[in-house]
C-alpha cells in the first residue's frame, strides 16, 4: 500500500542540481509579513518565517491570548496601521473576508478568506447548498433555530443524525456536536430534550444531518486566486480527545496526511469548486471533509482557512522555503509545492487546562517551564500556546493546546514512530496526547483502495 501511495506522491524533493540553484535559496529576498488573527493559532508559522530572516508582525484580537508567542514574534495592537509597512497580509482565520476582500482590491497581496469562503465554513447550510450547485453529492440534511422544532422533526421523521452547531462557533463549544448511535434517533432527540433551554444560547442554530458510516478522509489544497496548488493533501482527522476515538470532540487532536499529485476524491468534491473559488478571488488553504463508503463520497464541512494542527504538519512535509511559497500564493502566482515523499503524522500535547478554565488550574500551570531532554534537537516541534522568557520555553495563554509534535516517514508507520520518538524529547507536567495517530491507516487504507478512492 505504502508503494503504491509514494507513486502518487509529488517526486518534488531533490536536491538542486547546480550551484546556481542552491545560492539562489541562499540569497532568497526577506519579505515582511503582517498576521492578523482572532485567536493564537498561526504564530508558529509566524515563527518559522522569522527564523527564515523575514520580518514579522502579528496581531491577536483575544484578550486572553495576551501572552502567547511572547519572545517568539513581535505583536501589535492595531492591525491596520502596519498595512502600508508589510509585503503581505496573512489572515488566518474566517470572519475576515472582507477585509481580505478590500486590501486585494487596492492591489496589496493577501493570504486568506473572501466573503463567500466565510460563509462556506461558517454556515453550514450555505456550505452544502454550494456543493449541490457545483454538481457534488450531498447528505440529507435540515437546519434549525428552534429546538423544539428539531424535536418534532426527529418524532415524526426518525432515523440516524449528527447534530452539528453552526456559525463560527467558540472553540469550547465545538464539542457540542454529537453523532448519534440508535437508527431511530432516539439518543439525540433525548439530547435535545434534557439541553435545549441551555443550548439555545451556546448553539442558536445547528443542523441534523443524516448518519452515514464509513472512513472520514478530507481533502485539501492552496489555492492561488485561480488554481489549485499542486500537490494536494489528503489527510485523516482526528478529533475526539481520547485514543480509540473515545470521548468529546475537540477542535482536533493529532491528523495523519500525504501528498498526492491528484485523488479521486479531490476531482468528484473540491475540485468542482474551483470557478466559486477564482470568482471569490480566494488564496489560502481550503478543506473538504467527507465520509466516503461503497456507495459513495459524501461532502460534511468546508475548512476555508489555514487548518490546526494539519499547518504545522503541512509544514513538516513542504521543503519549498515558506516565505517562498507564501509569497507567490499571495501574488496568485501558479507554482508547484516541493514536498516530502511518504506521510506526515503529527499529535496535539495538551495540558489539563484544556478541561476548564477555572482561574486557580489556569494559574497552576501558567508560566510553567517546557523542558527538553536534548535541547538541541527540537525537530518536530511546533509551538502554539508557549512564550519564551529569557531562553526558557514556558506555558501561556489558557487554551491548554500547547505543543504540536510532527514527524515524517516513508510509511505510515515509520512516521508514527519518529513522532512519538520526538515526544519523549518533552518534559511538562500532566501534559497528555493521543498515541494513536494514524494507527488505522492499514485498515482504512485497504477499504479506501477496494472503494476506488486510493490510486
Amino acid at each position: 500500500m505504502a508503494e503504491e501511495i509514494k507513486k502518487q506522491n509529488n517526486d518534488s524533493d531533490k536536491i538542486p542540481e547546480k550551484i546556481s540553484d542552491i545560492n539562489g535559496l541562499q540569497e532568497k529576498k526577506k519579505l515582511k509579513f503582517l498576521f492578523v488573527s482572532l485567536e493564537s493559532l498561526s504564530g508558529d508559522l509566524a515563527w518559522q518565517l522569522k527564523k527564515e530572516g523575514h520580518e514579522v508582525k502579528c496581531y491577536i484580537k483575544a484578550k486572553s491570548d495576551a501572552d502567547v508567542y511572547d519572545g517568539f514574534v513581535e505583536k501589535i495592537d492595531d492591525w491596520k496601521k502596519y498595512v502600508d509597512w508589510c509585503d503581505i497580509v496573512i489572515f488566518d482565520d474566517v470572519e475576515f473576508g472582507s477585509d481580505a476582500e478590500k486590501l486585494r482590491q487596492t492591489g496589496k497581496p493577501v493570504i486568506g478568506g473572501s466573503v463567500y469562503t466565510d460563509q462556506l465554513e461558517i454556515d453550514r447550510e450555505f456550505g452544502q447548498i454550494e456543493l449541490k450547485k457545483y454538481g457534488i453529492n450531498i447528505l440529507p440534511h435540515y437546519n434549525f433555530s428552534n429546538y423544539d422544532e428539531a424535536i418534532n422533526f426527529i418524532k415524526t421523521n426518525p432515523g440516524l443524525y449528527v447534530f452539528k452547531p453552526c456559525g463560527n462557533t467558540p472553540s469550547g463549544n465545538k464539542g457540542l456536536l454529537f453523532l448519534g448511535q440508535e437508527e431511530d434517533g432516539r439518543d439525540i432527540l433525548a439530547l435535545l430534550e434534557k439541553n435545549k433551554e441551555v443550548w439555545q444560547k451556546k448553539a442558536p442554530v445547528f443542523q441534523l444531518q443524516k448518519c452515514v458510516s464509513g472512513v472520514e478522509i478530507a481533502v485539501g489544497a492552496f489555492f492561488n486566486g485561480q488554481e489549485f496548488i499542486r500537490p494536494i493533501i489528503v489527510n485523516f482527522e482526528h478529533k475526539r480527545l481520547f485514543p480509540g476515538d473515545l470521548g468529546p470532540f475537540t477542535g482536533e487532536m493529532g491528523t495523519a496526511v500525504f501528498w498526492a499529485k491528484t485523488n479521486p476524491i479531490f476531482e468528484a468534491t473540491l475540485a468542482k469548486m474551483k470557478p466559486a473559488l477564482a470568482q471569490s478571488g480566494y488564496r489560502g488553504y481550503i478543506d473538504l471533509n467527507c465520509i466516503v463508503n461503497g456507495r459513495g463520497i459524501y461532502p460534511l464541512e468546508f475548512t476555508s482557512r489555514f487548518g490546526y494542527p494539519i499547518l504545522q504538519i503541512q509544514l513538516e512535509g513542504i521543503t519549498t522555503p515558506i516565505g517562498e511559497w507564501l509569497e507567490k500564493l499571495a501574488r496568485g502566482e501558479n507554482f508547484e509545492l516541493k514536498t516530502k515523499k511518504g506521510f506526515q503524522v503529527g499529535t496535539r500535547i495538551m495540558l489539563p487546562t484544556y478541561f476548564t478554565s477555572d482561574k486557580a488550574v489556569v494559574e497552576t500551570y501558567k508560566d510553567l517551564p517546557i523542558l527538553f531532554k536534548k535541547p538541541d534537537n527540537l525537530d518536530g516541534i511546533h509551538i502554539e500556546d508557549v512564550k519564551l522568557i529569557e531562553g526558557t520555553w514556558r506555558v501561556a495563554g489558557d487554551s491548554g493546546c500547547l505543543l504540536v509534535v510532527a514527524g515524517s516517514g516513508t510509511t505510515m508507520d515509520d512516521a508514527r514512530e519518529q513522532v512519538y520518538s520526538r515526544i519523549k524529547n518533552i518534559m511538562v507536567p500532566n501534559m497528555f496526547y493521543r498515541v494513536d495517530i494514524g494507527s488505522k491507516w492499514s485498515e482504512d487504507s485497504d477499504k479506501l483502495q477496494t472503494w476506488g478512492y486510493l490510486y
